[in-house]
């Protein structure tokens, strides 16, 4: 990623800032895509023991000193379920928080009184894709060492920067996964 100017409130956290620049991102790739995991690393930091990288990165010393660089990560296993593959994973100590974004369908709440009580994973996945009333959603979410966590989610039928939805308890399950890859 490219530190390139943003529609990010410069008022937000660092963190919140950090989603918002990987939502953007991943947005400009479109639709269908798949999960895509990054590490956070402070920008001062990073400026400082990694200089090469950072000018690669595009992060000259006019950038945002308290900020958090979103570097993503080329090793994502796709054959492996989300939550397995969280699991294998354990970040260096310069990794200050890490983030994921990924696609899934949705339901609305008064969908969810419909579900059939007797299918399997398979079986519930192909309901909800043939469900009328699903939603496609983009759910950004990044973690810190320290616990703190926020979110980012984006429907397709509503995809503008505008109708991004923040907050740190959206994807409270994620967020608890994106935690444990740093736990000791």
């Amino acid at each position: 990623m490219s530190n390139t100017p943003s529609n990010t409130p410069m008022a937000a956290s660092p963190l919140t800032r950090a989603v918002l620049e990987i939502d953007e991102y991943v947005s400009g790739l479109g639709w269908d895509q798949p999960a895509r995991l990054f590490a956070l690393v402070d920008t001062a930091r990073l400026r400082t023991q990694e200089p090469s990288l950072a000018t690669q990165l595009g992060l000259d010393d006019a950038s945002d000193a308290t900020g958090l660089t979103p570097i993503e990560q080329d090793d994502m296993a796709t054959d492996k379920a989300l939550d397995e593959f969280l699991a294998t994973i354990a970040w260096p100590d310069a990794v200050a928080g890490c983030a994921l974004s990924v696609e899934r369908l949705m339901l609305p709440p008064s969908a969810e009184a419909q579900v059939p009580q007797d299918l399997d994973e398979a079986g519930l996945a192909k309901w909800v894709a043939e469900h009328p009333k699903r939603q496609e959603v983009r759910m950004t979410v990044a973690v810190l060492r320290d616990g703190a966590r926020e979110s980012a989610l984006r429907l397709r039928e509503k995809d503008t920067p505008t109708e991004v939805l923040t907050g740190s308890d959206l994807v409270p399950g994620l967020a608890e996964a994106l935690t444990a890859t740093f736990a000791d």
